[in-house]
């Protein structure tokens, strides 16, 4: 029997993650966040009252098994001046099916089936849920894409109202032989499936241990100058009685030149690995160099992440 895994993430992290893992014999369940309210996602989320799609998107994409092109399709977005301007053809379909089916998690599984997908995705709630932060200095920010952009040093998030989990997700965790939270934005992908008692709950109840792959860069507005521990120190608290078991870090040299482009550019640092603090926290580190570059942009090699992850299982 498959060994299952379950996925907690969101955004562009958890799908480098799942192209990898989907290529080896597990069983995979991906619990997606949904309270991205920027760009696209946000414009259908205020005109259809609907929750977050754009995450979805991509993690259906990662776990695919169709011809590039519908890959393509799916994440084709439109230049226009009308109202189709910058609108994805993947969101617009899962809006879509979303209203079709009466809710997302219906519509997800009627596109499944479309793209042949090695592993099943579950929206964390169907609830349209708005994400805060509370800041160090006393500000309260709403909204996931506010959040991104305020600058400051976040002291917690949590949600405006509390959602309803899916009775799905909470059984997937329970069943699971691994808990996974996905390498991506700490505090406004990671932690947003946190912040649900039931969740916790569940992940408590659950005989899984907790693997947390690490991002290589620092995320300007929420994680500058992190560790490596400083983000599973953070995670450990919004856990229950179960923290995080694993971490696994990059080892590998970033070339110059990119670290200079993303300290320039974008804010963004690579995150220090400090196994002393690592250790006290009883965390097994799992290093290897994972740095690979796809059009410029810094990457996890997917393989060789997923490979330590399988093993991890074995």
């Amino acid at each position: 029997m498959k060994k299952k895994i379950v996925v907690l993430g969101g955004g562009t992290g958890m799908s480098t993650l799942l192209r990898g893992l989907k290529q080896f014999p597990v069983d995979i369940t991906a619990i997606v966040s949904v309270c991205d309210d920027g760009k696209s996602t946000g414009r259908l989320r205020q005109e259809f009252n609907t929750i977050a799609v754009g995450d979805m998107r991509r993690v259906l994409v990662a776990l695919s098994e169709v011809e590039p092109l519908v890959e393509k399709l799916f994440n084709y977005r439109f230049h226009t001046t009308s109202d189709l301007d910058g609108h994805t053809v993947g969101n617009l379909l899962l809006t879509a099916m979303s209203n079709i089916n009466g809710n997302l998690s219906e519509g997800i599984e009627a596109l499944a089936k479309i793209l042949n997908l090695k592993g099943r995705v579950l929206p964390l709630t169907e609830d349209n849920v708005v994400l805060m932060a509370k800041m160090e200095d006393g500000r309260v920010i709403e909204g996931e894409h506010n959040i991104t952009e305020t600058h400051g040093v976040i002291k917690k998030v949590y949600y405006k109202e509390e959602p309803v989990v899916s009775s799905e997700v909470i059984r997937s965790i329970k069943e699971a032989d691994l808990i996974l939270l996905s390498m991506g934005s700490l505090y406004t992908s990671i932690i947003p499936n946190l912040i649900c008692k039931d969740v916790i709950h569940a992940i408590d109840k659950s005989h899984a241990q907790v693997m947390y792959v690490c991002n290589m860069m620092t995320q300007p507005g929420e994680t500058d100058n992190f560790t490596v521990a400083d983000h599973v120190e953070v995670l450990n608290r919004y856990l229950g009685k179960h923290k995080v078991d694993k971490v696994i870090v990059n080892e590998g040299k970033i070339d110059k030149v990119l670290r200079d482009k993303y300290a320039d550019l974008e804010q963004k640092d690579p995150v220090k690995v400090d196994i002393a603090a690592l250790r006290k926290l009883n965390v097994k580190i799992i290093e290897d160099d994972f740095v690979i570059i796809e059009d410029g942009v810094l990457r996890h090699n997917s393989m060789k992440l997923a490979f330590h992850i399988f093993s991890n299982l074995l």
